[in-house]
């Protein structure tokens, strides 16, 4: 099994407002793909998330407010599948420290090192998103290869 592992800080955000972004169609849709459906907000959930190149649908698998969110993966690439996203929140100083996590990937091919740098992408949006107003989601990414 393989992983895709993140850390970023953002400052001046408060737990709720990053758990917020992460649990609403609405916080997700300003970060990460602004073609999302359904509410993060509850265990058993599922949230659908579409780009130009496909999309995924995430069973909310757990929430503990506001420190914790995590996704299974049901549908997508058949490589994304019964993998789990996985956001642990926590203070440190100025900063809210985000680890992120997609876990139990079968192998490491070709596509997780893609969607590992996507994620990246996305995780700053995320940060730029809460440190000033304006993330950048789907289409408005920066595209990083023909797979987008």
């Amino acid at each position: 099994m393989a992983d895709i592992l993140h850390r970023i800080g953002i400052k001046s955000a408060s737990m709720d407002a990053v758990y917020q972004a992460l649990t609403t169609r609405e916080g997700l849709a300003r970060w990460w793909t602004s073609n999302t459906e359904g509410e993060g907000d509850q265990v058993g959930n599922i949230i659908k998330f579409r780009f130009g190149a496909g999309g995924f649908d995430m069973k909310v698998t757990d929430l503990t407010a506001p420190s914790h969110v995590q996704w299974l993966v049901v549908d997508g690439p058949e490589e994304w599948i019964n993998t789990t996203v996985d956001f642990e929140l926590k203070q440190d100083g100025d900063y809210i420290i985000l680890l992120f996590k997609q876990l139990n990937w079968k192998e490491p091919v070709e596509f997780m090192h893609h969607c590992s740098t996507k994620w990246a992408v996305f995780l700053m949006s995320l940060k730029a998103l809460l440190e000033t107003g304006k993330g950048t989601p789907d289409p408005n990414d920066v595209k990083i290869d023909n797979w987008n």
